[in-house]
């Protein structure tokens, strides 16, 4: 089968939709099947293209045996939305030169967001004559109202009536949560054109392993209870309310130590928060390919997932779920909803309320305080969990029945 894959974003950058893109193209490659994808060069996320892109339009290359057509963007890591925005268009517009290189396909994947991208999938969709499925991973522009970054009402109306239209043009839509495919129904999609294409791991390279005491030693987390934030450090995440939990534990429990692994726009507030609360009890580390990830994993006795109190995430489930499940480590969780309710329901970690450092700190201390026969059942629970039903290549068997129809 001849697939296009189109997306702003993919490795080497690290995040939830690059990590995915890969992961199923690799395995999809591996099946015999022709793979292509369609991206913009490198930014995300500090807005700044790597050296050897600066100054092209376009670029072919093979990246870990998957064909990958890059071509321009305008990188814009903050700043307002309208900079925002023309980084978006610059790679909406940019990519159909990516289109006329490419090979012809029987479907086109379009991620989204950005929104924006979906023009092009659709218009290269019947350049190619191929099916459109339109992979949505958020919904916007709402969630972009309710998170206050977009507040132009004519703005707002304009992209809502694109995104009706794309919704109904799609041969089929792709969610990434349950809730996502349930907003897609309530809007007029047949339930027989929604299916799920969600976050998953690679359960082979997430494995469990022994502590990586080289790596203990260099970030000095010897003999500490270590709870590990990995990733994007942006709005959405909360990230100063787990500073809170760490304040409030840093003087009644010091071998309690908050790891952040990762970069994004709220890691220099972040990093002044610490230290005008005096934490000595948290640690900043830059963001790490994703290959050195079991070995994060590895020192790190929970992994923390938070999400800032909104309603909009409710429906949410954060990728960086399941590969620290996948390396039996359990997770906490600060949220509501969705993924909640997944970690609940397979006693892979605890649950707290989001924002809500009382109860962080609450369930902190008790995760910390866990035996290790306890601790060893929430790990094996995890791992159990994902290889049954995360694994890429049980999505990539999903993906397959719905596209070769």
């Amino acid at each position: 089968m001849r697939i296009i894959f189109l997306s702003q974003q993919f490795p080497p950058e690290v995040g939830a939709p690059q990590i995915r893109l890969y992961e199923v193209s690799r395995e999809l490659i591996a099946r015999g099947h022709d793979v292509e994808v369609l991206t913009a060069f490198p930014h995300h996320p500090m807005g700044v293209i790597p050296e050897e892109y600066q100054g092209k339009f376009y670029q072919y290359e093979i990246y870990d045996g998957i064909p990958v057509h890059r071509s321009w963007i305008y990188p814009s890591p903050k700043g307002s939305f309208w900079r925002r925005l023309t980084s978006y268009f610059s790679f909406t517009f940019s990519a159909f030169y990516s289109v006329l290189k490419a090979k012809p396909a029987d479907v086109i994947v379009c991620t989204s967001p950005p929104l924006f991208v979906g023009i092009t999938g659709y218009i290269a969709s019947k350049l190619k004559r191929a099916k459109f499925v339109f992979n949505v991973a958020d919904i916007w522009p709402e969630s972009a109202v309710k998170l206050g970054i977009l507040t132009n009402k004519s703005f707002i109306k304009l992209a809502t009536v694109l995104e009706q239209f794309l919704y109904k043009k799609a041969w089929k839509i792709a969610t990434a949560t349950e809730g996502i495919a349930d907003y897609m129904v309530e809007h007029g999609k047949k339930r027989d054109r929604v299916f799920l294409l969600p976050n998953g791991v690679n359960t082979d390279t997430f494995a469990p392993m022994p502590k990586d005491q080289e790596l203990l030693k260099e970030w000095n987390l010897e003999g500490k209870k270590v709870f590990a934030y990995t990733g994007t450090m942006g709005y959405a995440q909360g990230l100063d309310s787990i500073l809170k939990v760490a304040n409030n534990l840093k003087d009644s429990h010091p071998h309690i130590h908050f790891l952040f692994v990762g970069d994004g726009q709220e890691k220099e507030m972040l990093l002044q928060m610490k230290s005008d609360l005096k934490l000595d009890n948290v640690s900043f580390q830059k963001s790490v390919p994703v290959s050195m990830m079991p070995k994060i994993f590895s020192v790190s006795d929970f992994s923390l997932v938070p999400l800032k109190n909104l309603d909009l995430f409710k429906g949410a489930r954060p990728s960086k779920i399941f590969p620290a499940l996948s390396t039996g480590t359990p997770v906490l969780y600060c949220g509501e909803g969705e993924a909640a309710q997944l970690i609940e329901s397979n006693r892979c970690g605890a649950v707290a309320r989001p924002e809500d450092v009382e109860h962080i700190t609450q369930q902190v201390i008790e995760l910390a305080n866990k035996s290790e026969a306890e601790y060893d059942d929430l790990s094996e629970s995890g791992r159990d969990f994902v290889i049954r039903e995360f694994s890429w290549k049980k999505i990539v068997d999903d993906l397959l029945i719905e596209i070769q129809e």
